[in-house]
């Protein structure tokens, strides 16, 4: 098949359990199924954060890659670092609230890997893409309420950008929005065009 002609639309899916990204991805409106991958993510001794969301959206990928063999997996990790440190998931509104007094004024980063792993040609694309709040300077009482109301208890930088948390916020700095939420869709659109499936492509006979 010459280089220039369209690839037949191969069969998406999205490795993940996130209903957050399957949000994301439906706004490109092409049809895909789901699979939660079941990968260890914990990070390896001294790994940088990039090097850890490059691993972990590959190995996402990887782990469904056997249940579909002629397929475009998508994978994708995200972490939040704050002055060098992968913050976890607070788990508990006090780890929250102190977080988020931690952050008040300061700049916080979110890498975020995305893979795309097109199982019928054993070819891969990977791409890290950066994106970074700058929270406003918080009051106690505005931190209580925030965690109170949303309960970002799942989510690594104690706040939720889809929800109430962008009150929390002096500005953001970055390509992508849809990268905060956990999927960098501009980025992904790309991997798509190049695999063949093109969200404005013509629509199916």
């Amino acid at each position: 098949m010459s280089s220039t002609q369209p690839l037949p639309n191969p069969p998406l899916v999205l490795a993940s359990s996130s209903p957050w990204r399957r949000g994301l991805l439906d706004r490109l409106r092409l049809p895909y199924q789901c699979h939660s991958p079941d990968i260890d993510e914990t990070p390896h001794p001294g790994e940088t954060p990039r090097a850890l969301v490059h691993r972990l959206a590959m190995s996402k990928a990887h782990a469904v890659a056997e249940r579909y063999p002629a397929h475009c997996i998508i994978g994708s990790d995200q972490v939040a670092v704050f002055e060098g440190e992968i913050l976890g998931k607070p788990h508990t509104q006090q780890r929250a609230r102190n977080n988020l007094a931690r952050f008040s004024g300061q700049r916080l980063t979110f890498l975020t890997g995305l893979a795309l792993l097109d199982t019928r040609h054993s070819r891969h694309q990977i791409h890290v893409e950066p994106f970074e709040v700058v929270f406003r300077n918080l009051t106690e009482a505005e931190i209580q309420r925030y965690v109170e109301k949303e309960q970002p208890l799942d989510s690594a930088g104690s706040f939720r950008m889809e929800g109430l948390g962008i009150a929390l916020f002096e500005k953001l700095e970055g390509r992508d929005p849809n990268a905060l939420v956990g999927l960098p869709l501009i980025a992904l659109c790309d991997m798509l065009r190049q695999a063949g499936l093109d969200p404005l492509g013509a629509d199916d006979p």
